[in-house]
């Protein structure tokens, strides 16, 4: 496995930037003042460099929604039980979540992955069993996966971007389901970025300030008893974090090397993509950051990154929901691009269009 997640990682190149003035003298030849489409014309610049083709292609979308359980969740850092975790999937597979009516309107099929879900699910379509463990251990005690699972989870990740890439997908999103997951994942964010525990915790799922203090403890005494444990970006992932974080880093770094733009959703996802970047940062090149999320200590982090994410909507769900609505921007901003009439060919004076 070791072999395969180095070769994934070396098979990761940044795009090739002497595109972007053949994409630019097109986005410029469009019916319209330069630069009014605004964003809409970077998302295409950005969209068309990831593929590496200044004619991009976007017909097909879909979103991988990875689920799994966290041993943290013992120590009282949600308001939800650990037992929400495998009801929400077989709601997510049997239609009824708030990824499932978002990716319908965004046209893009969804795949909900048991990659770490205590529970054990019959066959049912729609869902995809690639599970690497009952849940993670509890950071709070020791790391959240050994080395193998985690390598197991990315490898996981990595796998379904393969299989999306060969099924001739063009944009992927991510998305995840695992109560108590805000926490691992910004334990991650803290040692990842530097940045402090106490200025990106949140409330996750709806805590009050009483268990907000206690899930900050639970944090650092996490940090704290994984230190030597986290000298690596690949250390930190498995110590800190959990089965669908570590399968989401996999998922970007396989459509990466398979040159296919994803979407990451909001806070978890996010940590999954910060760890890939961590680990590959050419990663940056094919990743859109769909929405600032209204969990405290995002802003912080897409701050960190430079990163300018598509929406803000006080989104804080999960799922993929963020994905799906940027998905619909981005399919917008490459359709301007592709279906504009251009100056040269409608014989439009560029002149006249800015009166």
């Amino acid at each position: 496995m070791l072999e395969q997640f180095e070769s994934l990682l070396a098979g990761i190149r940044p795009v090739d930037r002497s595109l972007a003035s053949v994409i630019q003298a097109h986005l410029d030849d469009l019916t319209k003042p330069q630069g009014s489409l605004g964003r809409l014309e970077e998302i295409a610049m950005s969209y068309a460099l990831a593929t590496g083709s200044p004619v991009p292609v976007l017909d097909k979308k879909k979103i991988c929604c990875f689920a799994a359980d966290h041993g943290v969740a013992a120590e009282g850092v949600s308001a939800f039980p650990a037992e929400v975790t495998p009801q929400m999937v077989y709601n997510m597979v049997q239609g009824g979540a708030a990824i499932n009516v978002l990716s319908k309107h965004a046209g893009a099929d969804l795949d909900v992955v048991d990659v770490g879900v205590n529970h054990d699910f019959p066959d049912m379509p729609g869902l995809i069993r690639k599970k690497v463990g009952y849940g993670s251990s509890n950071i709070a005690s020791g790391p959240a996966m050994s080395e193998t699972e985690a390598l197991q989870a990315i490898l996981c990740g990595a796998g379904l971007a393969a299989d999306a890439h060969k099924s001739g997908y063009h944009l992927l999103g991510t998305g995840e389901m695992g109560i108590a997951n805000t926490t691992p994942a910004t334990a991650l964010f803290s040692v990842l970025l530097g940045v402090s525990p106490e200025t990106i915790t949140g409330k996750g799922t709806g805590i009050d300030d009483v268990r907000l203090e206690h899930k900050k403890t639970i944090i650092r005494k996490a940090i704290e008893v994984n230190a030597s444990r986290c000298s690596t970006p690949f250390g930190t992932l498995a110590a800190l974090g959990g089965y669908e974080i570590a399968a989401i880093s996999g998922f970007v770094l396989g459509a990466a090397s398979c040159r296919i733009p994803v979407v990451v959703d909001g806070f978890i996802s996010s940590s999954g993509a910060v760890a890939a970047l961590k680990m590959c940062p050419a990663v940056i090149d094919y990743l859109f950051f769909s929405h600032l999320s209204n969990e405290q200590g995002h802003r912080a982090v897409m701050r960190e990154l430079g990163a300018r994410p598509i929406l803000d909507l006080d989104l804080r769900l999960g799922e993929g929901t963020g994905a799906a609505l940027a998905m619909q921007v981005i399919d917008g901003a490459v359709k301007l691009y592709n279906e504009m009439a251009t100056f040269s060919s409608a014989k439009i004076s560029e002149q006249e269009t800015s009166n």
